[in-house]
Parts: C-alpha cells; structure tokens; sequence
C-alpha cells in the first residue's frame, strides 16, 4: 500500500502542476492530502494509522514536513539564502535601469562587421547580463527586443537569431552570481550531510569499524563554492556558444552575415565602448572578486551587488537632466572605495587593537570614507526612487520573485517528507543501486530524468524536489567519490536546458511573446536544438573533467587565510604525492643535506637533545624509504584490486540484500509483537509467511556468498593495511626528521632573550628572603619572572623551578627556606642551560641550512601552512574525483 499512496502523491502534484495551479500550493497541498489518506485509510481498513507508511506515522511525517519549513528560516547554517533577495534586487535594478539596451547596440556596432558578429555580441551580452543580473526574461526579451530586429533586417537565419537569443539569455542560471546556484548549494548542503550518515553506515556496515576515517567523509559545500565552481564551465559555454556561431557563419554565410555599420571606430566611439562596459565589469569584479579573493561572503556579495546595481541605475537614468552632475555619485562612491581599500591595507582598523596615532587616523579616514559610500549609494537611491518610480517598481518585483522562490522551498520541503514517508526514497535508493554499471549508470539516468523534467517543469522546482532526492544517494557512493560542488554544477548545467525545451521551455515563451509574428514557433524550436545539444556537450565534457569545476573552489581554500593546515587529513595523500615528486626530482640535493647534518658536531649540546638531533638526522633517509615501500605498496593494491573488484563488487551486493531482508524481518517481528488480540488470525498468518520467506531468503543469499571469498578479502586486507602502515611510519619519519632539529634552532634563537633574564633571576634571591607571610606581591612577582621566562623556548625547566618556588610563597603554603631551594635550582638550572647555548650557538647556521633543504618535503606537515607552489599543487591534485570504496 506504500506504493499506492506513493503513486497517489506523485499523481496529485503531477494533476495539480498540469492543472495550472500555483506550485506553492500545489506542493505542500498534494503531500498533505497523501498523508491525510494515508492515515485514514490505514484508521478505518487496517486499525492502525500508521498500517501504510513506510515508516512512522502521520503525524510524524506532518511534523517531519514542518520541521522542515522551519529549518529553512531558523537553521544558522542555511544563511546562505538570504543572498537570494540581494541578487534578485540587483538584477531587477539593471534591467529598468536600460544597462542591457546600451550594452546590446554598442556591442552590435563592435562585433558587427564580423561573420556571425551580431550573434557573437548577443552571446558576450548575455554572459555580462548573466554575471550581473542573472534574470533569464529580462535579459531575453531584452536581446529580443532589440536584437532580433537588427538581425532579422541584416538576413540572418530566424533560427540561428532567435536560438542564440533564447540560449544567451539562459547563460544566468549557470554564470554565477545565479539563484538556481544558491538554491542548489542550500540543498546539497543538507543532502551532503545525509550521505555522509550513509557512507559511515555502509564502512560500519562493511569493515565492522565503529568510526570511519575523516578522509573518507563527504564534503559539504557553499553558495561560494558553487560560484567559483561554476565560473569556468559558465565561461566554457559562452566559448561554444561563440564557435558555434562563427563556425555556422563560415559554411553558411547567407545565414550568418557580416554587418556594415555606419560611422567610425574613432576614439569617440571606442570611449562608447568603455563608458559602457567598464561599470557592468567593476560590479562583476566587485561581487565575483570579491568572493573570489575570500574579501566577502556571498551574502556580503550580494549586498555590494545591489549597492552596485543602485549606483549604476543612479546615474543612467539621471542622464539628460543634468550634464555635470550625471556622474557624481558613481564618482564619490569609486574615490569611496579607492580610500577603504588604501586604509585597509596600510592601517590597524581593528578598535581594540589601536596603538598609534596613525591607527586612530586610519580609523577616522575608514570612517569619513564609509559615510561618503554611504552618500552616494543614498543620493543614488533618492534618483531611482524620483525616476518614474523605478525603486518602488524594483522593491515590489524583488519582493514578489524572492516571496515565489522561497514558498516553493517550502513547499518542497513538505512533499519531500511525504514522499520519504512512502518508502520513495529507498525505492529510488534501491532502483539505482539495482542498475548495472555502477555510479555512472546511476548518475546518467539522474541526469537523463533531470533533462527530461526540465521539459515540464521550471529550475527551482526540479531543485527542491529531485535533489534532496537523488543527491544523498550519489553522494554517498564512495566509488565515484564525487564532490558536491561538482555535482551541483552538473545539475546546475542540466536544469538551464529546462529553459530551451519545448513544450515549456520559459525562454521560448518570452522570445514568442516579442518575436515579430513573421518568426515561427517551429523556427524558434529549431533553432534551440543546437544550443540544448551544445550544453549537453559542455555537460559531457565537465562530466567527464571534474577538474574544471573542483579546481578553482580547491584554489581559492589553499591560498586563503583559512586555508587547511598541512596536517589535516584529507590532504595527505596528495601532499605524499607532491613530496614523492620532490624526492625523485631533488634526492641528492636531500641527501647531502641530511649527509651535512649528520656531520655536525653535537657535544656542545645536553645529551638528550643530541640524541634527539642523532635521531632526526637519522630519520629522514628512513621517511624516504617508508615512502617509497607506500608507492610500491599502493602498487601492489593497484594491481590485486583488478581481481579483487568484481568479487567485491558482487559480495557487497550480496551483503546489503542480506541487512534488507534481515531488517525487513525485524520489522515483521516487531510489528507482530504490537499486534492486538483483535487483529484477524489472516493477517497474523500472512506476516509470520513473510517473515519466514525474509528469513529463508536471508539464509539463500548467505550461501551464494563464494567461499573463496573471506581468503580472498583477508589478503587484499593485508595489502591495504601494509601500505597504510608504511604511509603512517612514513608521516611519523617525516615529522620526527622535522620536530627535533626545529625545535633545537627555536631555543637557540632565543639565546638573547634567555640571557637578558640572567639579572633579574639573580635579583630574585633578595627578594626572596625579604618576603614575609601575607605578603600579597611576593606570587605575582615571581610570577611575572616566570611568565617571561615561559616566552622563552627551551627554558621549561628554569619555570618550572621558579613555579614550584612561588607556591611556597602563598599564603596557605608559606616556607622561605623550600622556596630558596627550588629558587637554587631554578638558578643551577639557569647557569646549565647559559654554558651550552652559549657553546651551541655556533650550530644554528648548520641548523638553519638543514632545514631550509628538507622544509618543503619532510618538513612540509610541520608547516604552519602551505606555500604558494604547494597550495597550487593540492587545488590540482584535490580536483580529482579519487575512488575509496576498496576501503569499503
């Protein structure tokens, strides 16, 4: 009966949404419809509510759905959305603001004169449309407008015109800033954590480990991350778009001619040019540069974005009033920034942390330079808002889309409850795991299901009803291991397809809605096949190269000020990789520095640390060794695996039909055990015949389970586990050639400082015998001596003496004589410590060379942080989508 209220679900939202009626209602109210059926029918037919759901019962999936809808608002972690109404505000501005109209007729003058010129500035339009306003109508009834005449005039094919408008205008739901981006990065953000919870189920599951490694977890990702993600497939496309139409314009000429466009490209014109694309360039700069470079968050981004978008409006639509002051605004709010910018980067704006003169200078230009951005923005504001009520028009379309945006999201939360109540997510979870060829099967017919409902329905509701679905269960597969970032781009670059489809693509029905009536629907629809076969293409070949999404989100991590230490788990394997690179390239530089320091001479040192120097320099030669037994070894699993796979492959299978049924019986049990004396005698009969075949069934799979499999699994265990213990003594190698010598060096640095602390440690014995019980300074003053004493390195045990002597000092503990004691051993302690650093100090060049030569290979985990090289390194190197399901 699951699967009738499941199918009842999929048909009252599938009747409601054909029906017309709005998706915001059509929603929620066909999962609370379901439910409601659901639980009656269950009620009056099988004497419990809950007879019919797959798991729980109305009323826990009703609360599960509005727990969801909450979540949405209150969840800290889900602030991300509240860049949308920002983003849309921006664009909205641009749009009324006629920033698309300059932009058209100047780039139509620009590119004109070259084959396929007119199609090439629609497709540079829509990709600076898209990075600023990301509103696919707007932009194409804009280009409509007024770029289809002008094409239409000058012969060119109605189809090629009318499918390079309609596919240029949808260039803004994968060139970030876009909506569909942060809806999705809100959406896999809860889906991340869902198949994280199944993958450590599956290792738990698999290997019979309790906790699973944090290198195997599944990442998360932002609306940031998807920004930068998409960045380069979103360019990648435009770069098609444009081939494609001058490779059209170079074997159909008549279809795709040159322009001849009156006047001269003098330096009039060329300052056309500039006047008109460098303001849409900075606010891309400004909103993507800055999210980019780790300056702003995306919300902050998209506030400076719709501050942006007002500055521009300001002055655009101020134009003919008054020639001096068109500009002014836009103006002070450049020379605005140009000050915070300098301030920032020359002064402490830190409040707490002024100490100069200069800072307070700093704080106060910061300040002047805020309220002179602020007037700009407020003049600005004030123009738009005096302009044929353009603000009022932009405050009410931008609350009107963001209301539409976010109770869909709602909605969809609610039928995404109803439609796990029915067992739907495990049908779909148990459909792909079923399919032949593992993760890419999965993932193509996802893709293929997706492509198909973007026929049918709009972007934001394929995001919020087919991804919490599918996502968790692509995720989770640790074959492919795939990012989140990577498959939100790859849903991102299918749902813009939504938009050219007929019999709903939305792009078409804008274009219909201003193409002349001498332009065809057909022509329209032929013309859109091309582009939906050139996004399929970019989508094959971003599929097929993860790089190009993972690279620049990876890039922009390591070299922030965020960035991961060299230590964190998940770099490892490719930071031993970087290094086994560095060994094959530098071993003999490595070696003669190694060589060196086993050379110095160390008796001028306390024999513990010459040992641990001995030890260090002994160390390394070992950590390449260990790291070359892990490549062998890795090898060597690389190998075995080709045998061990398909074996694997099939057992796991196996297994994970063994835990369904096993689970499904228990569920029968338990569900026999509640029953009522007044349950039917039939029923009671018809579950004990279902528990029995779960149980036999159970006992069948158990014996299709090889019996060479357990030998088989034990030796490629004991593969996998030798080359993690050469891996791991390889890291401990690594890190002791490091720890010793470095900490050596930092104790002799400190040489100065240890002695200028000589005369007031002598000073101290006086001070000592003076002391009389109660005295309240007698603690804080030893205790200052010891504190400077503990920001000198190696100088542990002198505060250590100094530390036990102060607390013979209070007043619960008072003794003068045990403390001049402990006082005499901190001196001993000194005087020892003085002889070998002063004799020592002669080793720090030594020292120094030693760790210069091994920093960037075994000294690169002790690192505070990666080095450019390194960090350039690991974007690549991460990028990579690395199978781990042996480790399953």
């Amino acid at each position: 009966m699951e699967l009738f209220f499941l199918a009842v679900l999929i048909i009252t939202m599938a009747g409601a949404l054909g029906s017309g009626y709005p998706v915001a209602f059509a929603l929620p109210g066909s999962a609370i419809i379901t439910i409601g059926l659901a639980g009656l029918s269950g009620y009056f037919f099988a004497g419990d509510a809950q007879a019919y759901f797959h798991s729980g019962g109305p009323q826990q999936w009703l609360s599960a759905g509005v727990t969801n809808l909450r979540g949405v608002f209150w969840e800290v972690e889900r602030d991300t959305l509240i860049a949308i109404p920002l983003f849309i505000f921006m664009g909205i501005m641009l749009q009324r603001s006629k920033i698309a109209e300059d932009l058209l007729v100047t780039m139509a003058q620009l590119f004109g004169p070259v084959p396929g010129g007119l199609g090439i500035s629609v497709v540079f339009v829509g990709a600076l449309l898209a990075a600023t306003t990301g509103i696919v109508g707007a932009t194409v009834v804009a280009m409509g407008l007024i770029s289809l005449p002008a094409m239409l005039r000058n012969n060119y094919s109605p189809s090629l015109a009318t499918g390079t408008i309609a596919a240029s205008g949808t260039l803004g739901q994968i060139i970030p800033p876009s909506i569909v981006l942060i809806i999705l990065a809100d959406q896999l953000a809860s889906a991340t954590d869902q198949a994280s919870t199944a993958r450590k189920a599956l290792h738990k599951a698999s290997t019979g480990e309790i906790s699973m490694p944090s290198t195997f977890d599944v990442s998360s990702t932002s609306a940031g991350e998807m920004f930068l993600g998409a960045f380069v497939p979103g360019i990648m496309l435009v770069l098609i778009y444009m081939a494609y139409i001058l490779i059209y314009a170079f074997l159909k000429p008549s279809a795709a001619p040159a322009v001849h466009v009156e006047g001269k490209f003098d330096r009039k014109f060329w300052g056309k040019v500039a006047l008109t694309l460098i303001p849409p360039l900075t606010l891309i700069f400004l909103v993507l540069g800055s999210i980019l470079t780790g300056v702003a968050t995306v919300n902050q981004a998209g506030a400076i974005g719709a501050a942006g978008a007002m500055v521009m409006a300001g002055y655009r639509l101020y134009e003919g009033k008054n020639a001096r002051l068109t500009y002014v605004p836009a103006i002070l709010g450049l020379v605005a920034l140009a000050i915070l910018t300098f301030v920032l980067q020359n002064y402490e704006m830190n409040l707490k942390s002024i100490d100069s003169s200069a800072d307070q200078f700093g704080i106060a230009l910061g300040v002047a330079a805020s309220a002179l951005l602020v007037l700009a923005v407020g003049w600005s504001g004030w123009r738009v808002f005096r302009t044929e009520g353009t603000l009022d028009g932009v405050m009410l379309e931008t609350a009107k889309t963001t209301s539409l945006v976010f109770i869909i999201l709602l909605g969809a939360a609610m039928l995404t409850s109803a439609f796990r109540a029915f067992g739907g997510e495990e049908l779909v979870r148990e459909f792909l795991n079923s399919l032949p060829g593992g993760f890419w099967s999965q993932f193509i017919i996802v893709m293929a299901v997706i492509f198909i409902l973007g026929f049918f329905l709009d972007f934001i509701e394929i995001a919020v009803v087919v991804v919490p679905i599918v996502a968790p269960i692509l995720l989770a597969d640790p074959s492919a291991n795939i990012t989140a970032v990577w498959l939100g781009v790859m849903i991102g670059l299918n749902i813009q397809t939504s938009f050219l489809t007929p019999p709903f693509g939305f792009a078409l029905f804008y274009l219909r809605g201003v193409a002349p009536k001498t332009v065809k629907t057909m022509q329209m629809y032929k013309g859109v096949i091309a582009f939906i076969i050139l996004q399929l293409i970019a989508l094959g070949v971003v599929g097929s190269y993860p790089q190009l999404v993972n690279y620049l989100p990876n890039r922009v991590s390591f070299l922030s000020d965020n960035a991961p230490p060299p230590r964190n788990p998940k770099l490892q394997y490719c930071l031993e990789e970087y290094v086994g690179e560095k060994f094959a390239s530098d071993s003999g530089q490595i070696e003669a520095v190694i060589a060196q320091a086993k050379g110095l001479d160390l008796s001028a040192l306390p024999e513990d640390m010459a040992e641990d120097l001995e030890e260090a320099f002994a160390a390394g030669p070992a950590a390449m060794q260990n790291l070359e037994e892990a490549f062998a070894a890795e090898e060597a699993v690389d190998e075995a695996a080709e045998v061990y796979r398909p074996k694997r492959i099939i057992v796991r299978k196996l297994e994970k039909d063994i835990r369904k049924a096993e689970e499904e019986a228990e569920e029968l049990r338990v569900t026999l055990n509640r029953l009522n004396e007044n349950a039917s005698q039939d029923r009671r009969e018809r579950l004990e015949a279902q528990r029995e075949a779960l149980l036999a069934e159970v006992e069948h799979l158990e014996s299709e389970i090889p019996d060479t499999w357990e030998p088989i699994h034990e030796e490629f265990a004991k593969l996998t586990t030798s080359e993690q213990r050469a891996r791991m003594s390889y890291r401990r190698s690594a890190d002791t050639a490091w720890d010793a010598p470095a900490e050596v060096l930092a104790t002799l640095h400190d040489n100065d400082a240890y002695m200028a602390l000589e005369g007031e440690l002598a000073e101290m014995r006086g001070f000592i015998e003076q002391v009389e019980q109660g005295s309240e300074a007698a603690e804080d003053t030893v205790k200052a001596l010891e504190d400077r004493f503990s920001e000198v390195e190696g100088a542990r045990d002198v505060r250590s003496a100094l530390g036990k002597a102060r607390r013979l000092l209070s007043e619960r503990r008072f003794d003068k004589e045990e403390a001049l004691e402990e006082y005499e051993n901190a001196l001993q302690e000194y005087a020892g410590q003085k002889a070998w650093r002063e004799s020592a100090a002669g080793l720090v060049p030594s020292l120094e060379a030693y760790l210069d030569g091994i920093r960037g290979t075994l000294g690169i985990r002790s690192q505070d942080r990666l080095s450019r090289e390194q960090a350039l390194y690991m974007a690549s190197c991460n990028s990579v989508h690395r199978d781990i399901s042996l480790n399953f």
